[in-house]
C-alpha cells in the first residue's frame, strides 16, 4: 500500500495497479506523486511477487492533465532550478523499472502525464483519450523526457509537429502514430483489459520479460552491432534458466508451464 492519498497501491495476482488519486484535478502532479511514485516502483520492482505494473488514473477526467499549475512553487536562480529538477528524475525511475509497465489511459493526457505514459513500455487508451505536449505555449519545453521519448517512439517529424504546435489528438490518431498500441472503445473496458494483458505478461517467465525488455529499450541507444551483441548475450543467459527447461518440458508434456523466476 502506498503511504500517500495521492497514489493508490492494489495488487491483482502478480500485477501491481498503480493509480494516480487527484481525480478532482485531472490527477495533475504535485510534489507527492513526484517523490512517491519512484518509491512506491522501487518498491515493486524489489517484489519478487510482482511481474508486471499497471498505471492509471483515478476519475473521468483524465490519465493525468500534467503538472499542478496552481500548485506554490517559488523558481529558484536557473543553476538552483536546473539542480532541483536533475536531482529528481522521477519519471525516469518507471523508464528503469525491470519489470513491464502498461499505462491505461483515458481523457486526457497533457504535458508530464503525457511524459509519463511515455516512460512506460505498453500504452492502451479508451477511445476519446485526447494527448498533447503544450509546454512551448507556456514558454517552456517538455521537462520530463518529452522531447526524447516521444521522437523514439514516433519519429522525429511526427514528434516536432506535435511538440512545437502543442496539437491535441485523439486516440485514432495516436494509434496511427504508435503513441499507443491498443485503443479500447469504451472507458468501463480500459481497466479490465489492461489488466488482462498485465496478466498474460505474468504468466511469462519474469527474467525473459525483462531481459526483452533491457535489450529492446537499451538496443535504441546502441548501434546496431552493438544491440545485436546485448540481444545475444542475454539470450544465452536465458538459454541456461530453470524456467527455459521448465518451458521445453511443459511443451513435451502438453500441460502449462510452471515457473520460478530462476
Amino acid at each position: 500500500m502506498s503511504d500517500i492519498p495521492e497514489l493508490l497501491m492494489a495488487r491483482h495476482g502478480a500485477v501491481a495497479l498503480v493509480t494516480l488519486n487527484r481525480p478532482e484535478v485531472g490527477n495533475a502532479i504535485n510534489d507527492a506523486i513526484r517523490t512517491g511514485l519512484p518509491q512506491a516502483l522501487e518498491a515493486l520492482d524489489q517484489d519478487p511477487d510482482c511481474a508486471v505494473v499497471v498505471m492509471a488514473g483515478a476519475g473521468a477526467k483524465g490519465f493525468c492533465v500534467g503538472a499542478d499549475i496552481k500548485e506554490s512553487r517559488t523558481v529558484g536562480h536557473p543553476v538552483q532550478e536546473r539542480q532541483r529538477l536533475l536531482g529528481n528524475p522521477w519519471i525516469d525511475r518507471v523508464a528503469r523499472l525491470r519489470k513491464p509497465v502498461i499505462a491505461a489511459i483515458d481523457g486526457f493526457c497533457l504535458g508530464g502525464g503525457l511524459e509519463l505514459a511515455l516512460a512506460c513500455d505498453i500504452r492502451m487508451a479508451t477511445a476519446r483519450a485526447q494527448f498533447a505536449l503544450p509546454e512551448t505555449g507556456l514558454g517552456l519545453i517538455p521537462g520530463g523526457g518529452g522531447t526524447q521519448r516521444l521522437a523514439r517512439v514516433i519519429g522525429l517529424g511526427r514528434a516536432l509537429d506535435l511538440i512545437l504546435s502543442g496539437e491535441r489528438i485523439d486516440a485514432v490518431q495516436a494509434s496511427q502514430m504508435g503513441l499507443v498500441t491498443r485503443v479500447v472503445g469504451e472507458p468501463g473496458d480500459l481497466l479490465a483489459s489492461a489488466l488482462s494483458l498485465a496478466e498474460r505478461i505474468a504468466q511469462r517467465p519474469p527474467t525473459a520479460s525483462a531481459f526483452a525488455k533491457e535489450a529492446t529499450r537499451q538496443g535504441l541507444e546502441m548501434t546496431l552491432e552493438d544491440g545485436l551483441r546485448l540481444e545475444k548475450s542475454l539470450f544465452s543467459m536465458l538459454m541456461t534458466t530453470a524456467d527455459r527447461a521448465e518451458a521445453a518440458r511443459a511443451f513435451r508434456e502438453k500441460r502449462p508451464p510452471r515457473f520460478s523466476g530462476a
